[in-house]
């Protein structure tokens, strides 16, 4: 399946456009708007941004914190620093090692979380933003053929932004 996503300034532009896309023959089924008084991102289905930042922070974490413990633990023992005058070498050592956790947590929420905050998503943060704005988006769906003229119908309301995209196969 093919998408268009078009963007455009008002409701008024999102309404004209929706009806000059049904007189053209696209049908309602394939056409959809969001923005106020429509469907919203959510509803819609676009990938929330703080929700792929969690799971990219999640995702790192299962590596970095194992792997911090473990190095904090060997730093400690090559280097031999006492941090605690009252503890074993054993404690120091543990000790140590949970400090590279917690390294490789706070490693994991900056690099995994800001990752999939700003790439994880896409362009949907994009999109998003723009909803907030009080933007309306036009997302038309169907074969080549119709994101082709629905490209040309909808290029006269001078959009803010328009773009096709393809729906990757799953096997």
């Amino acid at each position: 399946m093919n998408y268009l996503v078009t963007v455009l300034a008002d409701k008024q532009q999102a309404q004209e456009a929706h009806s000059v896309l049904c007189q053209n023959g696209i049908t309602e089924e394939q056409i959809t708007i969001l923005g106020a008084g429509y469907q919203s991102a959510d509803e819609f289905g676009l990938i929330d941004p703080n929700q792929q930042a969690g799971k990219g922070a999640k995702k790192l974490a299962y590596g970095l914190i194992p792997f911090g413990f473990v190095a904090g633990y060997v730093f400690n023992v090559l280097t031999g620093i006492h941090l605690f005058s009252v503890t074993n070498s054993l404690a120091e050592h543990i000790i140590g090692g949970v400090l590279g956790a917690a390294s490789g947590l706070l490693g994991a929420i900056i690099v995994g979380g800001g990752v999939g905050l700003t790439v994880g998503s896409g362009d949907a943060l994009t999109y998003r933003n723009r909803l907030n704005a009080g933007k309306y988006i036009v997302v038309t769906k169907g074969t080549d053929d119709v994101i082709r003229q629905a490209t040309k119908l909808l290029r006269q309301f001078d959009p803010e932004y328009i773009q096709g995209y393809t729906e990757p196969v799953t096997a």
